[in-house]
């Protein structure tokens, strides 16, 4: 039977619903990004989210530029020239690097250039030096022919004025930085990041500098969710840790609610002591929305929405957390900041499983593999260990998703490996 326990409000806690289904309703009842605006510097904004396009003031590049080093000619000069019969033309000028060509070319004339020099007029495509052949200080032999526009970066090319240079909704990347910068643009308006509230609970947790004593155990999820949630663009900020006590969770969990987002790591399991969904529903308005998911592992996930901001309560075990994170965290991060929350590619390897895996049908399963090269192909090498674990994730290269409607998966069947 589906375990169900009653919460505030006749809510129903540990109701198991899909991934598909649990993500829909989450997001749906999370707000829309970006959800603010700030404006920085070119190499501040290095990773951030533009807010709005930015457009080009002027054509880029803004003259016709050669894209080769060698001949700037009138195209209809070198027709039907070749090895055998070569086109002679007449060198009238070596365009220098950062200067205007001083003429115009005439019929049967040529200019020596460099790769990214300008086009003097008259001339419509570049003879690569390879292609030619030197005869004397004013003359130089086509060896092949070239058609118009050949070896030319026409001007506007690459961007036209007014024109689109990167789209609002893209991060920022060494790419784009170069672009923007080439382009003039030195400072750009960004969404900002979502503030994100991080929460320990738990008894048997103790800071990673002190000693464990019996049954206790080092806080680390934490670690894991401020460097998961920067990754994902999001500004993390740990609130501690709260003993289970009633009065303590709710505390730290109210104090979280100042941000954005809300992220309480133990708490969410099925048991006398774990309290935390209920804290959560009486918190305010909608309140929790899925309580338990189909996942493993990471099936007793908390999903809620307070006052308009989304809390997520990650099981306790890291890799647990981390997989929920990735499935309904990384999602909303990025919606927050007005992207898609899922993206139309998702990087992929692909490999064989190196053995069979057994999967319950209805539950999606993420079983982490490390790759291995044998005959030219990767294979998928099962991580085996619990939840609990956490070198099944420092061994692991990524993660292979189980879907509901398999039943396992075969030695040798083809796989898609997400990277860790």
């Amino acid at each position: 039977m589906t375990p169900e326990r009653k919460g505030v409000g006749g809510v129903e806690f540990f109701q198991l619903r899909r991934v598909d289904e649990a993500q829909s309703l989450f997001l749906e009842a999370c707000p829309k990004g970006p959800l603010g605006v700030e404006e920085l510097d070119l190499l501040e904004a290095h990773g951030r989210c533009l807010a709005e396009d930015v457009r080009s003031a002027g054509d880029l590049p803004a003259f016709d530029r050669s894209s080769v080093d060698g001949y700037a000619v009138r195209a209809g000069d070198t027709f039907g020239a070749s090895e055998g019969l070569p086109a002679y033309l007449r060198v009238v000028e070596e365009i220098p690097m950062g200067r205007a060509p001083a003429r115009r070319l005439g019929p049967g004339e040529c200019a020596r250039i460099a790769t990214g020099g300008m086009l003097p007029d008259g001339a419509d495509a570049v003879v690569m030096i390879e292609h030619t052949e030197h005869l004397a200080a004013d003359e130089v032999g086509v060896l092949r022919a070239v058609s118009p526009g050949e070896n030319v970066m026409r001007r506007g090319e690459d961007c036209p004025a007014g024109g689109v240079l990167v789209p609002a909704g893209r991060p920022l990347r060494a790419q784009e930085l170069s672009l923007l910068a080439h382009a003039g643009v030195l400072r750009v308006r960004v969404a900002r990041r979502p503030r994100v509230a991080i929460v320990a609970t738990g008894d048997e947790l103790v800071d990673p500098g002190e000693e464990p004593g019996p049954g206790q155990i080092r806080e680390s999820n934490s670690f894991a969710l401020r460097a998961l949630v920067a990754e994902e663009g999001g500004q993390p900020v740990f609130l501690g840790r709260a003993p289970d006590v009633r009065d303590a969770v709710e505390a730290k969990l109210r104090e979280a609610l100042k941000y954005d987002v809300v992220l309480v790591s133990g708490g969410s399991s099925v048991g006398a002591r774990d309290m935390t969904a209920e804290i959560i529903g009486g918190l305010g308005r909608l309140g929790i929305l899925v309580h338990g998911v189909n996942l493993k592992p990471g099936k007793p996930t908390i999903l809620a929405v307070v006052d308009g901001r989304p809390v997520v309560g990650l099981p306790g075990h890291p890799v647990s957390a981390q997989v929920v994170f990735a499935l309904f965290v990384s999602p909303l991060l990025r919606r927050l900041l007005g992207l898609p929350p899922f993206p139309g590619h998702r990087p992929a390897v692909r490999a064989r499983m190196a053995k069979n895996v057994a999967s319950a049908a209805g539950r999606v399963d993420v079983l982490r593999v490390a790759l291995e090269a044998r005959d030219g192909e990767l294979w998928a090498e099962p991580v085996q260990g619990k939840s609990g674990l956490i070198t099944t994730l420092t061994r692991a290269d990524g993660a292979v998703i189980i879907r509901e409607e398999k039943e396992g998966l075969l030695a040798g069947e083809w796989v898609d490996v997400h990277p860790i």
